[in-house]
Parts: structure tokens; C-alpha cells; sequence
């Protein structure tokens, strides 16, 4: 109800009226005044606390001060934050356990002393509490998270996020595995039998686990999902990069991203995705680790995906993967184009479609997308056209920077131009630079396109580096300025160098060492020339042996094996024929 002004200047008059009173004359003033206005004391001291202003109170002199020291506090800080659980959401030390710990262990005294009488207190814990607020050293405000910087970017597809995620409700039952009156497909991961005692039944069905790869487009917020089996895997997280650049029926959202973001995975940074993205052109960038506000917008997808499309699985199951990512894309396509982003007020398939020509990089095939996934660029030697071979086909690698005859270049796929292939180098600083190289047409007689015509043209190729420094080099051996030069000293058969280098000098500059001589053994030489001795085997030995008239039998035949076990030296039958007939006739003759 509206106060009157008349009675507004009356109620003003009356609390300084009280005000000068003083002490116990208060009341009287209260009652004439509700006499007079006929209101009771109640109202009259309700509606004299609106028209009075009071003066602001008087800060305290000791106000921010506290009887804790900063030292002291920091320490209780310690204990407090050193207990606290692997995921900082629980303290196992309560404020008066640890100042109880440290005091009695002579960290801290968090004491007051009485001035008037030299009294000590202990402080109370409220007391201590306060203090590390004031501070700024309770654990709340020192696990508050740290100041964010907003991210933004450019245009659609400048910026992706993508991540992977284990599925925890879920799990898909495959269909030759249902057993005794089973069910196939989707599950739930009900509490009774998947808790936490009892890990056995959450092995079991570990291969049947169900990952998501959440795709978000940066500029516009839109979602892409793709449901694989396993785990978290290079080959996964590539399978679902493909299937989210490639266009899809009633899905606007394609294309080749710029930047993707993603977390320090293992699987993420492989060799094996940083490969096929550094062919696709698309920069990796990995968020440090904890560091996961950086992919928020994907972190927020993954809850936007189990409360809006998971939730609903329970009440109309699936079969297979491939019908849960079929119903996943239809969901997606509605969420994007139907539910308002808060950021741009806009649906997030109408703020994608605002993507310029220049921006919308079209992925390639499917198919050449999973060999990029593999290929690695192969070596291909340079003919003298300046072409290479690669895939079955000749490319133009004349504008290729330092190219050189007989020179090695590393060839692989362009994924953007079919026409083209890509040169792979490197740059100054060791980055990989990628130069398309074009397809050599050929006519129906198989001769190229770009080939000069027959007395029509004389067009040069390009002076390569070879080229360039065999003039250098040239010029260099006959001492001239000019081309002219140098063709006219190699015509007049000018020596190199002016004749100034001599090709023996190493030689005649060169002080050989004085060697001391070696003693070695005189050869006996003979002035006729020696016939090869031949050696006759045992059995030609005896056969001379007997033209020679000595009786053979078994004993003279193994005293020859025993004489000469390598066979008889054709010069010695005539020595051995005397020596079997003196031993034969010594021992006839001792005989008698």
C-alpha cells in the first residue's frame, strides 16, 4: 500500500524524535506516536525501519586477521590434501583429525593467548576452518578447476572432436550365442550380475562390449556416433573417422575436417591413423593429459547420446551392430536437425549448412580411403622425361622441386585429386611437404599429350638442379665466366684447370719411407730339368715287380704296403726289387 508523503515526513519526525530520546525514553515517543496514528507498535516500528536509513557498520579493526598463521595453515593444508583419494573427490582426513595429527606431532600450536592473564586456548576447528578459507588454502578452493580459455572456431569442418567410449549399460549378445530360450542382441548390464564382486561375469562377456566414437563438428556442434565391438583400437577409431567423412543419406554433415582433436590415446596416435590423416591433409592436435576440457564438446556429446538415444534401446532392443548403427545415424540426423544449440540459437545441421565451397574438403571413395589407412608412399625412380611410375601409370614430376634424372622420389595417393598423386618431401626443417604431381595423358597412338609435335615445337624441359650445377662444375674445370667459354675450351681441347693440376704430383710429393732388408733362404736350383716321379699303385707296383722276376706271394705284398702305404715311386722298383731278393736270399741262407 502507498505511504502518503504527509505521513512519510510524520514517521521521519518520529524516529528522530527517538533517536534524541536517548536510552529509555524510547518508549514513551512509541506510544504518543501510536496514539496519535492510531497504528499499534508493531506497524509503527515496521514502517519507521523503511524511512530510516541506517548508517553503514563500522568494519572491524582486526577484519581479515586470524590468530592461525599462514604458516600454520599451510601446513594443515598438507594433511588435508595428502589424504585425499586418487580422484580428489574424497578427503579420508576430516579439519580436527588433522590439526589433532599435526599438532601432536610439533607441526603446528594453533593457539591463543589471554593478554590480561596469560591464559592459552586452543583454537576451535570453526576457528582454524575460517582461517584456511581466508587463506585460500581449503581444499575446496584449492580443488576449484582452474580458469578455462574459450576455444572457437573458424567455420564448419575447420574443427572436429572425436573420442571413444565404453559403453556401461550395455552390451550386444551375438546371435550363435544366445543359449537355452537366450536373447540376442542388445543387452543390459543389469547391477545384479555385472557389479563389482563379481568381476568373472564382466570378462565373460568383454569381446561383446559395445564402444562408441562420438564425432562433433566444433563450429556447429553437430553429432556423429558410430558403434563398434572390441575396444578402443587404431583400426576402430579409423573405421569410424571414414564412415563420419563419407557422405550418408539424409545427413548433411561430411566432409574432410582441417584440425581433428582428440585425447593422448595410445590407439588415437598410432602409426597407423597418423598416417592416413597426414594423407587426408587433416592436423592432429592432442589435448594434454587431464587436460580433457579442452574436448569438452564431444565429453558433452557422449552424454547427450546415452540420455537422449541409449535410453530409449531399453525399450525397443536391437539385434546386431549393424541395425544399431543404422538407428544410431537415423537418430542423429533427427537431433541435429530438429533440437536449438545454446551457443548460435540455431539448429546445429542449419548452422553446418552454412559451410562455404572452399571449406568443404569431399572425402574420398571408401575404398581408396582404407588404402591410404595402409599404403605408405613408394619409392619410384625418375626417368629422363621426368615422369614417374606409380599405380599402373606415368605422372609429370617436372615441377617437382630439385628433381633430378635417375633421381628417387617418394609417390603416394592424392585423396582429394584422382588425376594427381602426391610427391612426398620434406621441408628445411624436416616437415613433411606434399606436391601433386599430374597424370600423363596419352592419345589413342599412346604418345603424350604435352610431347612436342614434330617440326611444330621446341619446347626444353625445365633446367633441372643436374643441369644447373653440371654448368657450375663446368665452368668451374676450364676457369670461365660463360657457357661460350667453357664449350670453346672443350672444342679446342683445352687441358682442366689450365693445365695446372699434375696428375702424378701425389706422387712425386710423397716421401716413401727406407725399408730394411729381410734375410731369407738361398734356392738350390738344378741346371737339367727333373721328370715327374710317377706313383704306382700297389698293384702296378707288383706287376713290375714280377716282369722283373721277383717272386710275388701275400708276405712281399703287405711289406710293400708297409714300405710305401701311398703307393711306389715309379724311380724306386729297382731298389725295391733288390731289397725283396737280398732279404729273400738272407733268409734262405739262414734258413740252412
Amino acid at each position: 500500500m502507498a505511504r502518503s508523503a504527509a505521513l512519510t515526513e510524520r514517521l521521519v519526525a518520529i524516529a528522530n524524535a527517538a533517536a534524541l530520546a536517548g536510552h529509555g525514553k524510547k518508549a514513551a515517543v512509541y506510544s504518543a506516536a501510536c496514539a496519535s496514528l492510531g497504528i499499534s507498535r508493531a506497524t509503527l516500528l515496521r514502517q519507521l525501519k523503511e524511512v530510516t536509513v541506517k548508517p553503514e557498520r563500522k568494519r572491524r579493526s582486526d577484519a581479515g586477521k586470524s590468530e592461525v598463521s599462514r604458516e600454520e595453515a599451510v601446513l594443515i593444508s598438507a594433511a588435508l590434501m595428502a589424504s585425499l583419494r586418487k580422484s580428489a573427490t574424497k578427503r579420508l582426513l576430516g579439519v580436527e583429525a588433522a590439526v589433532d595429527l599435526m599438532r601432536s606431532n610439533g607441526e603446528i600450536r594453533c593457539e591463543r593467548v589471554n593478554t590480561e592473564t596469560g591464559e592459552i586456548f586452543t583454537l576451535s576447528t570453526t576457528t582454524i576452518i575460517r582461517a584456511l578459507r581466508t587463506y585460500r588454502l581449503h581444499p575446496d578452493q584449492l580443488l576449484a578447476p582452474a580458469p578455462a580459455v574459450e576455444l572457437r572456431s573458424l567455420h564448419p569442418n575447420h574443427v572436429w572432436q572425436i573420442d571413444a567410449s565404453l559403453c556401461v549399460l550395455y552390451y550386444l549378445k551375438p546371435e550363435n550365442e544366445t543359449g537355452k530360450g537366450g536373447e540376442s542382441g542388445l543387452q543390459v548390464m543389469e547391477y545384479s550380475r555385472f557389479y563389482k564382486n563379481k568381476p568373472a561375469n564382466v570378462k565373460r562377456i568383454e569381446s561383446d562390449r559395445v564402444w562408441s566414437y562420438e564425432v562433433t563438428d566444433h563450429y556447429s556442434g553437430a553429432i556423429f556416433v558410430n558403434y563398434v565391438m572390441g575396444a578402443e583400437s587404431g583400426m576402430n577409431l579409423a573405421e569410424s573417422f571414414i564412415k563420419a567423412i563419407c557422405p550418408r543419406p539424409r545427413d548433411p554433415l561430411h566432409g574432410v575436417p582441417f584440425i581433428l582433436m582428440m585425447d593422448m590415446g595410445s590407439a588415437n596416435t598410432s602409426g597407423l591413423f597418423k598416417n592416413f590423416a597426414r594423407r587426408l591433409g587433416v592436423d592432429l592436435l592432442a589435448h594434454a593429459a587431464g587436460n580433457a576440457r579442452a574436448t569438452g564438446q564431444v565429453e558433452n556429446a557422449r552424454n547427450i547420446i546415452e540420455r537422449r538415444f541409449e535410453s530409449g534401446l531399453r525399450f525397443e532392443p536391437v539385434a546386431n551392430l549393424d541395425a544399431l548403427n543404422a538407428r544410431a545415424q537415423q537418430w542423429a540426423c533427427y537431433y541435429n536437425a530438429t533440437k536449438t544449440h545454446s551457443r548460435h540459437g540455431k539448429t546445429r545441421t542449419e548452422q553446418w549448412l552454412t559451410i562455404a565451397e572452399q571449406e568443404l574438403r569431399i572425402a574420398p571413395p571408401v575404398e581408396l580411403c582404407r588404402t591410404l589407412l595402409t599404403h605408405t608412399p613408394e619409392s619410384r625412380l625418375v626417368d629422363v622425361h621426368l615422369r614417374v611410375s606409380f599405380a599402373g601409370k606415368d605422372w609429370d614430376v617436372s615441377a617437382i622441386p630439385r628433381v633430378m634424372v635417375n633421381e628417387k622420389l617418394m609417390v603416394t595417393y592424392n585423396p582429394y585429386q584422382l588425376e594427381t598423386v602426391y610427391i612426398v618431401d620434406a621441408d628445411s626443417e624436416g616437415n613433411e611437404v606434399l606436391h601433386a604431381a599430374p597424370l600423363v595423358v596419352r592419345n589413342e597412338a599412346g604418345f603424350a599429350l604435352t610431347a612436342n609435335v614434330i617440326g611444330e615445337d621446341y619446347r626444353q624441359q625445365a633446367e633441372t638442379e643436374a643441369d644447373i650445377n653440371r654448368r657450375e662444375v663446368e665452368l668451374a674445370t676450364y676457369g670461365v665466366a660463360t657457357q661460350l667459354e667453357a664449350d670453346a675450351a672443350k672444342k679446342a681441347k683445352a687441358l682442366p684447370f689450365g693445365g695446372r693440376v699434375k696428375a702424378m704430383k701425389p706422387i712425386t710429393d710423397t716421401e716413401l719411407p727406407t725399408f730394411l732388408p729381410r734375410r731369407g733362404t738361398e734356392l738350390a736350383i738344378t741346371t737339367q730339368t727333373q721328370a715327374v716321379d710317377r706313383i704306382l699303385t700297389l698293384f702296378e707296383a707288383a706287376g713290375e715287380l714280377r716282369r722283373l722276376g721277383v717272386a710275388m706271394d701275400p708276405d712281399k705284398n703287405r711289406q710293400v704296403a708297409a714300405w710305401y702305404p701311398q703307393g711306389v715311386p715309379e724311380s724306386e722298383i729297382a731298389d725295391l726289387q733288390a731289397r725283396l731278393t737280398v732279404r729273400a736270399g738272407l733268409r734262405v741262407v739262414g734258413a740252412n
